[in-house]
């Protein structure tokens, strides 16, 4: 079957800071997800009742990985068409490779979501991020070409960590950190996440021209040293 992707500019010669993340799962797992989970351990909590009837819109998924959430949309929630977007070279192959067959109702974009927003105004019935885009993108630049590329009315909902891993706080102004990456090597790297408070989000989603904001925090299921609270965003463009 022939796959059909597009490719949007991103910076070439670049590390693929995302090259080995979640190879050994492709590896092991080719099924389409059963279930669509918002919280940091998928485990639990809401799924796609977050998102309100989707049967019939076109959606993108904001760093979209593998496009393991993508797939299960169009496999379960007759969407008009998913696309997943994510700028890294091994995530759009891997998302092709195991997902090809779901292919024209899905669409794999290699792009970074910023750049692909701006360029697609007026597009998306619905956006949503599972701890990729929002998490990873400056949100100055990133929520004004979402609320731009949403239909009026349309919704953006987002999960991010509500607080860094092992515990410390989020931050209280618009301040990314340095978080430890590999490149396709294996030399150590980094590259940036923002992990910011509630206040904040909606300060953001406010300003860039959003409407009904909600932000909600939803503890893990198992506490661990690993475990985080998950801040779930929605909010819609104006009409």
């Amino acid at each position: 079957m022939t796959r059909v992707t597009t490719t949007s500019p991103v910076h070439s010669g670049v590390p693929d800071l995302w090259h080995h993340y979640g190879r050994t799962r492709a590896d092991t797992n080719r099924t389409v997800p059963g279930a669509f989970h918002w919280v940091w351990a998928q485990d639990g909590g809401p799924e796609t009742e977050v998102l309100g009837d989707i049967t019939g819109l076109v959606v993108a998924d904001l760093g979209a990985g593998a496009a393991r959430h993508a797939a299960h949309l169009v496999a379960h929630h007759s969407p008009a068409r998913v696309d997943a977007i994510d700028a890294s070279p091994a995530q759009h192959a891997m998302a092709c490779d195991l997902y090809g067959h779901l292919v024209p109702r899905l669409r794999t974009v290699r792009a970074g979501a910023t750049a692909h927003l701006e360029a697609h105004p007026d597009e998306y019935d619905v956006l949503y991020s599972v701890f990729g885009s929002l998490d990873f993108a400056d949100p100055r630049q990133l929520l004004p070409a979402a609320a731009r590329a949403l239909r009026p009315g349309g919704l953006l909902a987002a999960s991010t960590l509500g607080h860094y891993l092992g515990g410390a706080p989020a931050e209280p102004d618009v301040q990314h950190a340095d978080v430890p990456a590999r490149t396709p090597d294996g030399a150590p790297a980094t590259m940036r996440r923002w992990v910011l408070q509630e206040t904040v989000w909606t300060k953001l989603l406010d300003e860039a021209g959003f409407t009904k904001i909600s932000v909600d925090r939803l503890p893990p299921t198992v506490p661990s040293t690993r475990a985080a609270d998950t801040l779930l965003v929605r909010a819609y463009r104006q009409p």
